[in-house]
């Protein structure tokens, strides 16, 4: 699945504790931690001006609700198969 393709290039670019929590996060048997932590995540985006959210916090909840919700994959996939040209593309640049 592109989704799985995509999030194992994100774990890849992680330090390796990040990375244990994210493959973990993925996970079938993860389901009733993740669906709620994306959830939090959402919200805790929308409250950005407060000092200790952020708005990477909606992307990363998307992500997660995604692994859940069908409909999300497509534009989520589109989304991370930008980021990741842009992220190649500025690494081989000089």
């Amino acid at each position: 699945m592109e989704l799985d393709r995509r999030f194992d290039w994100f774990e890849q670019k992680l330090p390796e504790r990040p990375a244990r929590i994210v493959n973990w996060l993925r996970r079938p048997s993860s389901r009733p931690v993740r669906i709620p932590l994306a959830l939090v995540l959402m919200l805790g985006g929308l409250l950005s001006f407060l000092p200790v959210f952020g708005l990477w916090m909606i992307p990363l909840g998307l992500l997660l609700f995604a692994q859940d919700v069908p409909v999300l994959q497509p534009p989520l996939i589109r989304v991370l198969a930008w980021i990741e040209r842009k992220w190649t593309g500025h690494r081989r640049a000089p």
